[in-house]
């Protein structure tokens, strides 16, 4: 591991590395449980991503008081803390997306598009995963990144669309109008957070190696 040819790290720092990938494999089960719930239209496995949110608060909180206990050099522990921050927000974000889904009434033909997003949504993050695999061995991670800016534009050309078809829809309902808005707006914004994760991922690695 690329870690260990640059600091003779310790227990804390492996227990760090470990719960970061628990942290983002639990964010991509979450996010492939809410695809799942959009694409069999099952509202029972929303409860396995508000859940998922829970334990991933905790393990944030463990990854932070562990960085603070002494793992890694002091120059490092703001980042690392700050990619853990920005992680937790993909899980906030996702679980009141998660919320609105609940009570949302979603048109037939918007359906699918926002369907394709959820599925996005999880391949991104699985490609946030794989980028944190390659930092820890040194890896160059310009084309993983690319790669997950690739799934962003895709998405916001996705929304563009959902927002074109939105407009045309009468709206009889404030409030139902307001729930399917703020839905749409939060299930295309995961991407710009797991986005903002991905940068942030590339400047641990430059640290690491400077």
């Amino acid at each position: 591991m690329f870690l260990k040819k640059i600091f003779d790290y310790g227990k804390k720092e492996e227990r760090v590395i470990e719960n970061i990938k628990q942290h983002l494999e639990l964010l991509c089960n979450a996010c492939d449980s809410f695809h799942k719930a959009m694409e069999e239209s099952d509202k029972n496995l929303v409860r396995e991503v508000v859940e998922s949110e829970r334990q991933g608060d905790s393990i944030r909180r463990e990854i932070i008081a562990n960085i603070y206990a002494g793992a890694f050099l002091p120059y490092l522990r703001p980042d690392l803390c700050r990619f853990a921050e920005i992680v937790d927000r993909v899980f906030d974000s996702l679980q009141e997306t998660a919320f609105s889904y609940l009570e949302v009434k979603l048109p037939e033909h918007i359906r699918d598009e926002c369907v394709r997003v959820a599925f996005l949504n999880a391949r991104m993050c699985e490609m946030l995963v794989i980028s944190f695999d390659a930092m820890l061995n040194g890896e160059d991670l310009r084309e993983k990144t690319l790669a997950i800016r690739i799934y962003e534009k895709k998405i916001d050309d996705i929304k563009f669309t959902i927002v074109k078809d939105l407009r045309q829809i009468p709206v009889d309902d404030f409030w139902q109008g307001r729930i399917l808005a703020e839905f749409v707006s939060g299930l295309t914004s995961i991407s710009d957070t797991m986005e903002d994760a991905s940068d942030h991922l590339q400047i641990i690695g430059v640290s690491m190696k400077s």
